[in-house]
């Protein structure tokens, strides 16, 4: 603060003192006034306390203007006058004046607008376009050591840019720069001298004209228009494009360009004269050039060319009209006729058919996603602007043509903007879309194909209106043409190694054609008949076998289910019934696929008449010894937790096919369906199936079966495997008694790929914040939610028979080396059977289904000794089922 006060006091003597002393006087107290400025300054981390600055800005600004006319002052020679000028900006200590007077014009042009106005009409700006034109267009010889320093002094350079860049940004300055007639020979010279000019003032000779350009008036436009300016520029141009690289002639010319386009706004004068002269082949010759250019050479100002391009599509006088010729069926939110313009509409097509010309006449990757990418903006500009463009110069009907011939990247992104048209504006190209079409049908190149069906497939997803578009154009039909081909050669390569057939982009094609009838025929009737009167189900079953194609293939089976029920059970329960004993994952996804069929009780009748009980029954069949411990053969690879996958999904859907349908109930039940489950389960391994006779031990602790759940999976108490897979399949077995095991979803999707083993994973204890009621264990590796109910509240037998199921496997809950575990278990089972028929409703259920005798074979042999731990309470099961009785022949 007082060093702030003292300057104050000296320049206020300064000013008094100004009128009375000679130039050279005042010159010289000003120049040793600025270095205690300067001092002041660096010390107050630039925070200024001086009232008189904007005079001091003015007078420093005048002697900095004075100093470099007269260093410039009779030196004819360009070399030696920029050579003058470096040593007065540059030079240091006692003679450094120009530097001292440069670093405060520096500062002060840092501090306010009142300030900068001051610099303004000094002259100064002039003065340092005169400076600039030369340091660009004088490059200096590398002969001296000295010269090369004084060149690449950057600080210096640096801040001569920096002042520049601010003063440039005011329209009073330059239009202070007209008078001097620097500034248009500092642009012709940029389009002229390129390849000649000093390399080190390249890019701050860009910054500094692209500065100009965005602050020109209308006197600045006048003026160069009336030296014919940009005429000079692009004539001059057009020689550089033959002889420079294409990455320098895209930096002159795009310097060139930014006065064109940015002065467009105060008047249209330079772009007329731009056009006028030639301006859009000179870009086009230009850009045609960059061609090959490696990733980020000259991307900048390429970049800003075509940036440059798309914004002059909108600089026009009239709106560009257009008669509409909507096709028909769109989409139902769609109306042309209330789109509304935003104002940034397409008014110039002379630019915008640069960008066409270049996508059809170029391959280079990088040019042609830019120029899609300058579509997509156009469009995002006003939605208007797609028809505008493609109803008078059809870019995206006649690049679909051509765009076979792109790199993939290229056509990746075309095929986005052709979905956006969809997606983003509501409209349905029919014209493109047929073009789009024939590609397909032509298959040039697999992966172009590939990408235009995927495109359409995104468009079919969206509305149900495309799948009658999608037929009516013969495009299900072409697809259900060439997967017939494709299901022919996988036929006869089963069981082969043929190259070609599991990788590349021919699979990928045939995913998506999948996918793709997939989705046209969800939701319509009338295309899954189309696909089942060409004939095509037992072709499209055979891609049942491959698992990258299996979802689309079942999404197909499941919407002909609609209207041939019959039909999808034969095909579904016959590929679980010929599959082979290790192919766990296609059993898996036929199973899942089935049991979102059985969701609706008119597929049960369909299920039972195409032997689906017996279908299902056979797959516990095939897994016997599955889930011994330890696990032997082939399935030690397989794993137990995908093996107790396979058994619930199937028990699941058993289950749904029995829901609410007493019909199947009853098959099930009379044809002892029942009695075969609890021996297939009983044969998985994980039960007791030696005949020897189990040794009695007494319980000195007794837990009940939901306690027995918590114990197993919740706690840290050591439970041998086989212990928890059997109350594991206990629980399917409880569920489905209840009548809820079909509406469980215990198992998350597999993500494993094609080919990767299975794993028996660890089970980890979750806890069950959502539902205090429910216990969860998780299979790290299969992600398996396994609940259990902890409570029971009058709970309803909906099915009897798994209870008898239940008490069949109850002599089979034992392990020799585990008896009192195991007869503890058997005790917890006894109870929860006791506790399932503990109403009236429930006991009247298992005497009405004529299960009680039943129920009675299935323990007489395993427990008829009265001195067994299970004779009490079983009888008490029985008593209690027996008072319902009606007949005495139930009850003998």
């Amino acid at each position: 603060s007082l060093l702030w006060d003292t300057l104050g006091k000296q320049f206020v003597e300064y000013e008094q003192m100004s009128p009375f002393l000679s130039p050279e006087d005042q010159q010289r107290r000003l120049l040793e006034f600025l270095p205690l400025f300067l001092k002041a300054w660096e010390q107050s981390a630039g925070a200024v306390v001086f009232p008189n600055i904007q005079l001091l800005a003015s007078e420093v600004s005048k002697l900095l203007t004075k100093e470099i006319k007269r260093n410039l002052n009779g030196k004819p020679a360009a070399e030696e006058a920029r050579l003058a000028l470096e040593q007065l900006l540059q030079q240091k200590g006692e003679a450094g004046d120009g530097h001292l007077l440069l670093k405060s014009v520096y500062l002060l042009s840092q501090t306010d607008l009142r300030t900068m106005w001051n610099i303004i009409g000094s002259g100064l700006p002039a003065a340092l376009m005169q400076c600039l034109y030369l340091f660009f267009t004088v490059p200096l010889k590398k002969s001296s050591d000295d010269r090369e320093t004084n060149e690449d002094d950057a600080q210096t350079q640096e801040m001569l840019v920096q002042i520049m860049l601010k003063i440039y940004k005011e329209e009073q300055a330059v239009e202070e720069l007209l008078a001097a007639d620097k500034l248009q020979s500092l642009i012709i010279a940029t389009s002229s001298l390129w390849d000649q000019c000093s390399h080190s003032w390249k890019v701050p000779t860009g910054r500094v004209l692209r500065t100009i350009s965005k602050a020109q008036t209308k006197t600045s436009i006048v003026h160069l228009q009336a030296v014919d300016c940009i005429k000079i520029a692009v004539q001059n141009l057009f020689t550089l494009a033959d002889t420079l690289p294409a990455c320098d002639v895209c930096e002159a010319a795009s310097i060139v360009l930014c006065f064109v386009k940015d002065s467009y706004p105060v008047s249209s004068a330079l772009l007329t004269e731009f056009e006028n002269n030639d301006g859009y082949q000179l870009l086009l010759k230009i850009l045609l050039r960059c061609e090959g250019l490696q990733q980020n050479e000259g991307d900048p100002y390429l970049d800003e060319i075509l940036d440059i391009l798309t914004c002059l599509t909108t600089c026009g006088k009239t709106e560009l009209k257009v008669s509409g010729n909507i096709v028909h069926p769109q989409l139902p939110h769609f109306d042309f006729e209330q789109t509304q313009s935003s104002g940034m509409t397409v008014k110039n097509l002379q630019p915008f058919q640069v960008l066409q010309s270049i996508f059809q006449r170029s391959n280079d990757q990088h040019l042609c996603g830019r120029i899609l990418a300058a579509i997509g903006t156009i469009w995002a500009w006003d939605r208007v602007n797609f028809f505008l463009l493609e109803w008078t110069l059809q870019p995206i009907n006649q690049f679909t043509d051509i765009i076979h011939f792109k790199p993939h990247p290229v056509q990746v992104q075309f095929f986005r903007l052709v979905e956006s048209i969809v997606l983003d504006l509501s409209y349905v190209p029919h014209e493109i879309l047929k073009k789009v079409q024939y590609l397909i049908k032509e298959n040039v190149v697999p992966f172009c194909t590939l990408t235009a069906l995927q495109c359409l497939l995104s468009m079919t997803q969206k509305d149900l209106l495309f799948s009658d578009i999608f037929r009516d154009s013969g495009l299900l039909g072409l697809l259900l043409a060439f997967l017939r081909k494709e299901a022919k050669i996988l036929r006869k390569s089963a069981g082969t190694d043929l190259p070609g057939l599991k990788e590349g982009p021919e699979k990928e094609l045939n995913v998506v054609m999948l996918k793709m009838v997939a989705a046209l025929t969800a939701r319509s009737v009338r295309n899954t008949v189309v696909l089942k009167d060409y004939g095509m189900v037992p072709y499209v079953k055979i891609f049942l076998d491959n698992e990258c194609y299996r979802s689309a293939t079942l999404s197909i089976l499941e919407q002909l289910s609609v209207i041939s029920c019959e039909e999808y059970m034969s095909i579904i329960i016959g590929a679980l019934c010929s599959s082979t004993q290790w192919e766990l994952h296609l059993k898996l996804d036929l199973l899942k696929s089935l049991l979102r069929i059985l969701e609706s009780p008119k597929s049960h009748s369909a299920f039972r008449t195409c032997s689906g009980f017996n279908g299902l029954l056979s797959l516990l069949s095939d897994m016997e010894g599955a889930l011994q411990d330890p696990p032997s053969g082939q399935w030690a690879a397989v794993g137990q937790s995908c093996v107790l996958e396979l058994v619930f999904y199937t028990l699941q859907g058993i289950a749904a096919a029995l829901h609410l349908d007493p019909v199947n109930s009853n098959f099930f039940q009379r044809n002892g369906l029942f009695d075969k489950m609890a021996e297939d389960l009983g044969s998985l391994g994980c039960f007791w199936t030696e005949g020897k006779r189990q040794i009695h031990v007494s319980l000195e602790k007794k837990r009940t079966f939901a306690e027995f759940l918590a114990a197993a999976f919740c706690s840290s108490e050591p439970f041998p495997a086989w212990l928890k897979n059997c109350i594991r399949i206990l629980n399917f077995l409880d569920l489905m008694v209840k009548g809820t095991l079909h509406q469980e979803s215990y198992f998350k999707e597999r993500k494993t790929e094609v080919g990767e083993e299975s794993r028996d994973g660890q089970e980890a204890p979750q806890a069950q914040e959502e539902h205090p009621n429910l216990f969860a264990v998780v299979n790290n590796d299969y992600n398996v939610s396994f609940y259990c109910r902890l409570e029971m509240r009058d709970c309803t037998i909906v099915h009897p028979g798994a209870v008898c199921v239940m008490v069949r496997l109850l002599p089979k809950l034992y392990k020799e080396g585990h008896a009192q575990l195991s007869q503890e278990i058997q005790c917890a089972l006894v109870d929860h059977v006791q506790s399932l028929v503990k109403s009236e409703k429930s006991r009247q259920v298992m005497c009405e289904a004529g299960l009680l005798g039943t129920l009675i074979t299935s323990c007489q042999d395993a427990f008829c000794s009265d001195s067994h731990p299970l004779h009490l309470p079983l009888t008490r099961v029985f008593e209690k089922l027996a008072s319902q009785a009606v007949e005495p022949h139930v009850l003998r």
